[in-house]
This record gives C-alpha cells, structure tokens and sequence, in this order.
C-alpha cells in the first residue's frame, strides 16, 4: 500500500488569525473543496476542540456524508479534524512567513480506516478503496490549497 498521508503548501497574502478564522469556518468548506460541498456544525459546536460536525461530500460516483470531530483548534497556528471520530485526520497547519502565512494542508489515512474500509468492502476490494482515497487526496489537497489562496486574497 502507498504512502497513508500527504501533505502540500502554499503562501497565501493574509495573517495567520485571519486565514485560520477562514478555514476552521467548516460552513465556508464548500467554497474549496473538490469533493466535501457543505459542512454545517452540530447543535452547540463553535469550533472548539472536540465539537462535531458533518459534511456533505460529492463525487460523479457517490454522495454521502460524514461526521468529523475537530482535533486541534489552536487559532492561528492548527486545526485538523477525524473523520469518524478516528478514521482520518485532515488539518491546517499556518506559519507566518515573509508576504503572509504558509497554510500546509495535511491528511492521514488511519488505522481505523483501514479497518472500516475492510469491513464495509471486504477483505478483497478494501485496498482499491483505500487507494482511491490516497488518491482523492494527492489530488483534493493541491485545488482546495488553490481554491483557498483565491478566496483570501479577494
């Protein structure tokens, strides 16, 4: 099996506080991703470490949804979240750099993953599922980057 994480970069012209106020903002996902079209917190989350929230994710495939618990939620330095509680990890890591902040979008394909994909697929077709995620992934990451730069430069 492939390498389970990738992460990618960019510079984007804004301070770190303001670039993370955007993408911890999960109702605003949709705006960037390629794949996850709307995001809404669950009753009483703020983004807060440990709130809930669930996405809405769409392919020419499939649609389905998932609900994500947030991991970090360190104003502007991190936020990340777990899919399904433990089955993947996606976050934003900011650094103040010369011209703005480096925003390093990070993800993690987990044990709990594996073991879900194994479950709900088999034994036989979970690692073409898991390596179509690899690959939504080393594609996704790169747009959503692009797609957020565009959006916090306007």
């Amino acid at each position: 099996m492939t390498d389970l994480t990738h992460s990618d970069s960019v510079v984007v012209a804004a301070s770190p506080e303001a670039l993370y106020d955007l993408v911890s903002d999960v109702t605003r996902t949709g705006e960037w991703s390629p794949v996850c079209v709307a995001c809404w917190w669950d009753e009483g989350a703020t983004g807060r470490a440990g709130d809930w929230f669930t996405g809405r994710n769409v392919t020419p495939e499939r649609t389905w949804e998932t609900r994500s618990r947030v991991d970090v939620a360190d104003r502007g330095r991190d936020f990340a979240w777990l899919v399904g509680g433990s089955r993947a990890r996606w976050g934003y890591v900011l650094e103040p750099v010369e011209g703005g902040t480096r925003l390093t979008e990070t993800w993690a394909f987990l044990p709990d993953g594996i073991a879900f994909m194994t479950e709900r697929y088999g034994a036989d077709e979970a690692p073409a599922q898991v390596q179509a995620r690899i690959r939504a992934a080393r594609e996704g990451i790169p747009a959503t980057l692009a797609a957020i730069k565009r959006v916090a430069e306007a």
